[in-house]
């Protein structure tokens, strides 16, 4: 089986893109899917609590969104350049998309503000983004702050009255192009309540970047190209995760990124949650054969988008489409701002799935195995 883009479209009416959040973090709907059954049901957020238990960790993506849309200048022509940040390469070089793009070469100086902050563009990269170098007195963050907007995903169309809405309430390491959705629900007090029920939380970081505003534009998803993101997780949030895994409870990713970052680290180290940090472009659509995460909270994905392909990848397309189906029908909120999703499986047995789509999926993630494993 040749899957394409098309295997993952469905349709969503405009209407049901959430377009600011809900006052309530915990207020949005929870659509609880069963991976192997395909059985769902219609809750409300803090129902998440009943699929969790002492002694499962909670796994979160701690990286905190950066106010990374720049309006800038170019003071040879006087054109408004829009310019993302998307990755810190090193120094005060970092990788960005700039638009318009077509006339924007190496050596072009942008300036924002009154000259607080110049990019000046140190190299054109193949995906059509720019490497650019920034000048500055002060602390770079200072300045970006002062600067900066908060990058919304272009189906927000909405002004964001507060900011610290696109951001999770447990955001720490600055980094982010984009927020990890699936961790606006969150509330403080409703963490430490499932702390007090004996549910670990444990905590890593994936810098969100490119990929999440790349389209898959090819037919066939074995051709497309996930964009690097870095991560990281340290010693004692992995001591965590093992702890679980060997006192048999259950390894919950709170969102996409969280899963990207731990199936990395669990492929390379064939299961075992060890402390690593690098960057990951692993692509994970079905085929692919989950090693650490048992269950995972997330939102509601585009059509044909990595992000839908990779819960089909856990809970098998033909169920999660049923499920987006009755979504749709029940007037669910779409997207960043939208509602919930509690997935518990994986569905190991998909028969769709042959020993083609596997070998298909080691390939396209052929850095993480071992030749042993391949």
């Amino acid at each position: 089986m040749t899957l394409t883009t098309n295997d993952f479209d469905f349709d969503l009416p405009e209407e049901l893109i959430a377009q600011v959040p809900i006052q309530d973090r915990l207020a949005s709907k929870l659509l609880k899917l069963d991976a192997q059954t395909g059985d769902f049901q219609d809750g409300h957020f803090p129902d998440v609590a009943s699929e969790l238990e002492a002694g499962d960790v909670l796994v979160l993506n701690n990286t905190r969104v950066l106010p990374a849309r720049l309006q800038g200048i170019r003071p040879d022509t006087g054109g408004h350049i829009e310019v993302l940040l998307l990755n810190n390469t090193e120094g005060d070089k970092w990788e960005t998309l700039v638009k318009p793009a077509r006339r924007i070469r190496v050596g072009t100086e942008i300036v924002f503000g009154n000259g607080q902050l110049v990019a000046v563009v140190t190299e054109v990269l193949e995906h059509g983004g720019r490497i650019v170098e920034f000048k500055y007195n002060g602390i770079f963050l200072e300045v970006l702050e002062a600067l900066g907007e908060m990058p919304l995903p272009p189906y927000i169309k909405e002004k964001l009255d507060n900011p610290d809405r696109y951001q999770t309430v447990y955001a720490k390491e600055n980094g982010s192009a984009a927020a990890p959705t699936a961790g606006l629900h969150f509330t403080e007090e409703f963490m430490a309540d499932l702390k007090d029920r004996g549910v670990e939380i444990a905590y890593l970081t994936l810098h969100v970047g490119l990929g999440t505003f790349r389209p898959v534009s090819v037919d066939d998803i074995d051709a497309h190209k996930m964009h690097s993101e870095f991560y990281r997780l340290d010693q004692e949030n992995a001591a965590k995760i093992r702890r679980a895994q060997e006192g048999g409870h259950k390894v919950i990713a709170v969102g996409t990124t969280s899963i990207r970052t731990l199936e990395t680290i669990g492929t390379k180290f064939k299961g075992q949650v060890q402390a690593d940090s690098g960057w990951t472009d692993i692509f994970i659509a079905p085929g692919y054969q989950f090693s650490v995460v048992e269950g995972f909270i997330t939102n509601f994905h585009l059509p044909k988008s990595t992000l839908i392909m990779l819960v089909s990848a856990f809970a098998g397309r033909d169920h999660v489409l049923a499920a987006y189906q009755h979504a749709v029908e029940e007037k669910y909120r779409f997207f960043s701002f939208g509602d919930a999703m509690f997935l518990r499986g994986p569905q190991y047995a998909d028969p769709a799935i042959t020993a083609e789509d596997i070998e298909a999926a080691k390939q396209r993630n052929s850095q993480f195995f071992t030749d042993e494993d391949k």
